[in-house]
This record gives C-alpha cells, structure tokens and sequence, in this order.
C-alpha cells in the first residue's frame, strides 16, 4: 500500500534531497515530495528544529549525512564547521518537531553516525548504540544506512528496523563501464580486503565475480595507543601471487588514506596490473595531496567512492577519481519503502549482479572473435 510521501533533506544532504526528489517526480506524475526543514542558531551556538509545513500523518524520509563538514554556523561571532555530533544534534531536533504526527519515520543515515565507535575494547564508549537507541526512543520506524562498518550494531535496535544497503551494483556498473579490457577469471583479477573487517564485502564481490581473494592482515602495536588506538606497524598480505593481475581493493571508507595507499604499494611490489580502490565513503580527512603523490608515482590506477557523503570540489577533478552516483537507487529504496514492497533485491542485488558481469563477458568475447 503507498501510503502519503514525504522526505526531508537536512542541510547536510540537500543537494541530494533534491536531486532524488526530482527523481521520484519523473516516476510519479510529476510529484514532488520535499518538506522544507530548518535548524537556526542562536548567537549562543544553540539551534532548534522548524518545519514550514504539516507531516501529519505523512509516511517520512529524512535524509543526513553527518560527514558534511563544508557546513558552518556562527557561534560568539565565530564562524564554526559542523561536526558529525552537529548534525546527528540536528537530526534529533527535526524529529521532535514532527512530534509525532507523522504517520512513520525512517532515517537515511548513508555514513552510520559513530559507527566505527561500535564495540567496546576498554573502559570506553559504545556510541553507535547509543546513537540507535536514542533514535527508536523517538520512535523512529527505520534506519537506512549503508555498508555499515559493522552490520551487527542492529542488535542494538532488535525490536526496530535496521536496514544495510550494499552499494556493490553501482560500483561494478561503474567499473565495467569505465573499464573495457577487464578479464574476469581468476587469472587475470582479485579482489583484495585491506584488512579482516573488510572480508566479508569482499568474499560477497569475488563469488559473484568468480575469482579469487586476498588479505591484508594489520599488524598492531598493543603497547601503544595514539588518537585513541593501537596503530599499524605493517600489513603483512594472505594470498595467491597478484602477479600480472587487475586487484581491486574494497573497503567501507577512506578517511586519511594511508592504510590503502600502503596496501596499493605492496600490491604493485607484488607485480600487480592494475590496482584499483573501491570504498563507498570517501571522506579523504587528511587532504588530497598523498592520493595526488601515489598516483603520479603510479601506486594505484584510479579510486572509486560513493556521492552519499559530501565530495569536496577539489576532489571531483582528480584524474584518479571515479565517482559512483547513487541518486536513483536511493530514489528506489524510498519509492520501494512508500510502496510498502520488498527490499531485498535492493540490499543485496547478487543476481543483477552476476547478469552484468555475464553480459560484460560475453561483449568481451564477441568483441574478441571480431
């Protein structure tokens, strides 16, 4: 049953509320669906939650994307840059001001707020489940994120809806478009996990693919803690010989990069063809110039990232960068969710999948016998 839309884009995703509202608008008879929402600050740097219209009885998206730091308000006249615990403050006061008129909430949260924070090591914080529990007490309906760093912080929520979504379609729709000399055997291509927690996204690629796997493992330093961890005295790879092969490296995010571009170097100490990086978050924390010395040194071929966090400007100019347009799936997912259909097709597309790489297959040997 499709029941009566509405979608709510927070400033830090505006640009995608928009464009997936103009989305479902071609779908739709021409519809649109925004609900305008604001969060104005005080002088103090204290905000509140407005809405410009009703969402009574409205079956509600609200979109947010918490790595947005190109946002800032004024705070004693000085002029601040939004943090993640900015934005989730936001979130929270969006959906007080529904209070609770509308009919469902479901939050889209691309980046799942504090979810590398998800397991507790020491005496310290569980935020991540925190941050989910404090969401189904203000009776949200759903949480959408996607690749979460790790899927089990549902269990937090078990009597809520958690959904995962993996973007891996979008980004084999951009490799094979991108790329037209691919061979897909196990000669010829790998699939790489940059560490354990990684494994799992990348087994799921390789058996649909049919080809094999390697892993970096992080040796740590248990002694130390810096920032708050244990860091990496190196990567020591579990594998077959890369020698001669296309290696596709896939992990959940970049953030300082520092981690892929060592596992890239290994890779092509190795004798790797090609090493190319998937990630869906690119967050690039500590600036471009690294990936810009890496590439001209010719450590990586090209990096593949989602726009389901804010891409800085510079960035979508590089000539290693490939970005991955989600738009229209998250488009789908709403119009599925409002239908009231199911979703598992979308969270876990293993078929489309495979009928794409068969395809790209078959165009490679006609195209060969040509």
């Amino acid at each position: 049953m499709t029941r009566k839309l509405g979608i709510i884009a927070l400033e830090s995703a505006r640009n995608m509320g928009n464009k997936i509202d103009s989305i479902l608008s071609e779908w739709r008879n021409g519809q649109h669906f925004l609900i305008s929402a604001q969060c104005p600050r005080f002088g103090s740097g204290e905000a509140k939650g407005i809405l410009q219209e009703s969402v009574r009885d409205r079956d509600l998206y609200i979109l947010v994307d918490v790595c947005n730091p190109s946002i800032t308000y004024k705070m004693d006249g000085a002029v601040n840059r939004m943090s993640p615990d900015d934005h989730f403050q936001d979130l929270k006061r969006i959906i007080a001001a529904c209070n609770g008129k509308a009919a469902r909430i479901t939050v889209i949260m691309p980046f799942l707020y504090e979810s590398r924070q998800h397991r507790r090591i020491q005496r310290e914080s569980l935020d991540c489940a925190v941050m989910l529990q404090e969401l189904e007490n203000m009776g949200v309906y759903e949480v959408i994120t996607f690749d979460a760093h790790d899927p089990r912080m549902q269990c937090a929520i078990p009597l809520s809806g958690f959904e995962n979504v993996s973007p891996a379609l979008q980004f084999t729709q951009r490799l094979l478009t991108e790329y037209e000399d691919l061979t897909i055997d196990s000669d010829h291509m790998m699939f790489i996990s940059p560490d354990e927690g990684a494994t799992d996204r990348v087994v799921f690629m390789a058996s649909i693919f049919g080809v094999n796997i390697g892993m970096f493992y992080k040796r740590r330093d248990y002694s130390t803690i810096v920032d708050g961890m244990n860091p990496i005295i190196a990567h020591d790879f579990c594998g077959e010989s890369v020698e001669g092969k296309d290696c596709i490296v896939i992990d959940d995010m970049i953030s300082s990069g520092g981690s892929m571009i060592d596992v890239a170097k290994q890779l092509k100490s190795r004798g790797a063809k090609r090493v190319l990086m998937f990630a869906t978050f690119g967050l690039f924390t500590n600036g471009l110039e690294k990936f810009d010395k890496a590439y001209e040194e010719g450590v990586f071929d090209r990096v593949f990232t989602t726009n389901l966090v804010y891409q800085k400007p510079e960035l979508k100019e590089k000539a290693w960068y490939c970005s991955v347009n989600i738009n229209r799936y998250m488009a789908a997912i709403i119009d599925t969710m409002n239908k009231g259909e199911s979703m598992s097709e979308l969270v876990r597309p293993a078929k489309r999948i495979k009928d794409m790489v068969h395809l790209y297959n078959k165009s490679g040997d006609n195209t060969h016998n040509a």
